[in-house]
């Protein structure tokens, strides 16, 4: 889990799959997706003459029901599973969003954060074009709907230009889907094919292995894939940063255990950090456990290269969603205490080690030390599978504010004693990227403070309301 953690992520889904049930699909492929966001789900369907969209908040299966998937009928399909990064949780922010133009419908979905929105939006509403919503995402759409270009191929080409920050695309017209990539890389974006000849685009390759497909690779930094009743096709329309911006969370935890990002499985990526955390930080201790469930690969590792025993401890409610999708502190605080339950026996009069991949605000560990001291545990020592949070992500991850980051505002042993633990160590900077394998290429911002490209002013998630207010 990650601790009350950022919010990132959205998952963003785009399908070309003739006479199939491509309604049907996209459901299925959004829920190997519902981790990267349960806020709101959507999906837009084309049949090659006009696109039918249907979205609301809540989940992929509660928005979605077999009626109102055989309502919706085409050859073309893009989705998307949202949490809020830039605008608020509600209806009015779900994607993806479409909209009619001079050329035809068009629609899109977004996973990461332009850093530049605010201008952008103000440029569009100088013009005179009316915005509905406080997200990015509808300024992308009406930017593009407005481009340079005889075809959309073209228009895209001239838009993304203009977009500076994480952006994974999917984008929809009557005969096509396009599949994006914002030159730095910052989130994870892959195209497969599938057995009968269609092909998808997807956030992770969990649900491109859900539907099928026989191959697939990653959508490069920069990168377009169009496809089509012609076949995939792919430009390179930016050329990539230099260096890249590959988002580190999505190691540490957003991306699933499954995932490929950056050519690097994450579960191998996960259990190495754990490898490191436990060279760096060893403590005499009885057993090893993990915060579920992006934890357990690190946990397996920090207990095989320690000795110590590795064992559940925290038993997860499968039933309650991620603690970190809810909008607000008070609901996190809510979730936990229905979230996690402690196995007895597994921790009682034991020298615990629990393992979790960071703390963001403090709101989750706390409680959770908790709960093992409840349950008789003689020691809980936290080791955290990344370094200290210390500043804000602009990129597509809602980690709050300065005040609100509690290792911006506490040393190590405070937010030790804020948690109620025995001893609290952190990877190091130069651990971690050694168990990812790379020195540079990925955006260690919220470590380190240095962003991969400067920061428009009121970039931050509610800056639109507080404008629109």
């Amino acid at each position: 889990m990650w601790d009350e953690s950022p919010k990132d992520e959205c998952g963003v889904l785009g399908i070309y799959a003739p006479q199939e049930d491509v309604a049907r699909l996209a459901f299925f492929g959004l829920s190997a997706l519902q981790h990267r966001g349960q806020e709101a789900a959507g999906l837009a369907v084309s049949d090659g003459q006009a696109i039918r969209l249907h979205k609301d908040v809540g989940l992929v299966s509660q928005v979605f029901d077999p009626l109102t998937l055989s309502t919706i009928h085409g050859d073309f399909a893009i989705g998307h599973t949202r949490y809020s990064t830039t605008g608020s949780s509600c209806a009015r922010n779900a994607q993806p969003f479409l909209i009619d133009t001079q050329y035809g419908p068009v629609a899109l979905a977004h996973n990461g954060n332009l850093v530049n929105a605010p201008e952008l939006r103000a440029h569009l509403m100088h013009r005179g074009i009316g915005l509905t919503s406080t997200s990015d995402t509808e300024v992308m759409t009406m930017m593009l709907a407005c481009s340079q270009g005889d075809t959309w191929f073209e228009r895209l080409k001239d838009a993304i230009l203009h977009w500076k920050g994480a952006f994974s695309l999917v984008i929809l017209t009557r005969d096509q889907v396009f599949a994006v990539r914002d030159p730095w890389g910052f989130h994870p974006l892959n195209v497969g094919m599938l057995p009968g000849g269609g092909h998808v685009a997807a956030s992770e390759v969990g649900a491109l292995q859900t539907l099928g497909c026989v191959a697939y690779r990653e959508v490069q930094p920069g990168e377009i894939i169009a496809l089509s009743n012609t076949a995939m096709t792919s430009f390179q329309a930016i050329p990539p940063m230099d260096p890249t911006a590959f988002c580190t969370f999505e190691h540490i935890y957003f991306s699933r255990s499954d995932n490929i990002f950056n050519r690097q499985s994450v579960h191998a990526v996960r259990q190495r950090l754990g490898v490191t955390l436990a060279v760096e930080s060893p403590v005499d201790a009885d057993v090893i456990i993990p915060v579920p469930d992006s934890s357990i690969p690190a946990a397996i590792g920090y207990a095989g290269e320690s000795g110590i025993p590795y064992n559940d401890g925290l038993l997860k409610n499968r039933y309650i969603g991620r603690t970190f999708i809810e909008p607000s502190d008070e609901q996190r605080k809510l979730g936990i205490a229905l979230k996690y339950n402690v196995i007895l026996e597994n921790v009682l009069n034991k020298r615990v080690v629990m393992i979790d991949d960071s703390i963001v605000r403090g709101n989750t560990t706390g409680p959770l030390v908790q709960l093992l001291r409840s349950a008789g545990a003689k020691e809980i020592h936290v080791r955290i599978t990344c370094p200290p949070i210390i500043h804000p992500c602009f990129m597509g991850v809602d980690m709050g504010t300065y005040d609100e980051l509690i290792a911006h505002r506490y040393h190590v042993n405070e937010v030790c004693a804020q948690i109620g633990a025995d001893s609290l160590a952190y990877l190091s900077l130069s651990g971690m990227m050694q168990a990812i394998g790379q020195n540079d290429g990925y955006c260690n911002a919220c470590f380190t403070g240095v962003y991969p490209l400067p920061l428009s002013q009121g970039v931050a998630k509610m800056s639109f309301e507080q404008s629109i207010a």
